[in-house]
């Protein structure tokens, strides 16, 4: 009678548990390794705050990444992605567009700009680190949109740290779309702008050699940029 119960208890037992969901709605964390799950949660976090640009040029459109700084409608992108546009537009996530008027503009190493969008509610914000903090080897995440493939995320590490030319250099893919994106460290903070890779055969596509600009010079720009807004009202 005992060894019929435990028989009984034991195939029961077996049959709940090869027909419990396992992973779905058990409050248990998926099978993801580590590394997936800090590459997924910064990508879940930061991509809100990350916008696509298109400024209309006499040659053609210049397409670009944008970080929001400010819930208002404040964003941070590369000088070359707008710099002799008449017309800007901002998709931001979600797929809303608006109009971007361009603030202030550093072309000359930095190529940093800020432009502005009225959206009709407050964005979601990109968090701004600090690059002295910066190591060669550490890894980091890219978010723009190559090619015209919002959204975009990739990985990689520093590969280098160029002082003096102030550029951080990474092996994350960057691709022609990318320029005005946001570097990011694991804790997703924006530690560098993408503005370009390096092509010596002339081809327009990553071949692992890509440059930022330190988020620090970046903040420099924005407090200089809001000064002088403050000053000319």
């Amino acid at each position: 009678m005992k060894k019929t119960f435990l028989k009984l208890f034991i195939s029961l037992s077996f049959i709940l548990f090869m027909s419990f969901p396992i992973g779905i709605n058990t409050g248990l964390a998926e099978n993801y390794q580590t590394d997936e799950q800090v590459n997924m949660k910064v990508y879940e976090n930061v991509v809100p705050s990350v916008v696509s640009i298109d400024a209309d040029l006499s040659d053609g459109i210049s397409s670009g990444t944008g970080v929001v700084i400010d819930p208002k409608g404040l964003i941070l992108t590369s000088s070359h992605v707008i710099e002799g546009s008449d017309e800007i537009k901002v998709m931001v996530n979600g797929g809303k567009e608006y109009n971007g008027k361009v603030l202030s503009v550093v072309d000359a190493g930095d190529d940093l700009a800020l432009i502005r969008i009225n959206p009709d509610k407050p964005l979601t914000v990109a968090r701004l680190g600090d690059s002295s903090k910066v190591k060669v080897g550490q890894k980091v995440l890219a978010i723009g949109n190559p090619f015209g493939f919002n959204g975009t995320l990739t990985t990689g590490i520093i590969s280098r740290i160029d002082n003096e030319r102030n550029k951080l250099q990474t092996d994350a893919a960057i691709n022609p779309g990318c320029s005005g994106g946001p570097i990011l460290n694991t804790s997703g903070e924006v530690i560098g702008i993408s503005q370009s890779i390096y092509n010596p055969d002339n081809n327009r596509s990553n071949i692992g050699i890509g440059f930022a600009v330190p988020v620090n010079s970046a903040k420099q720009f924005i407090k200089a940029a809001k000064t002088q807004q403050i000053m000319s009202k």
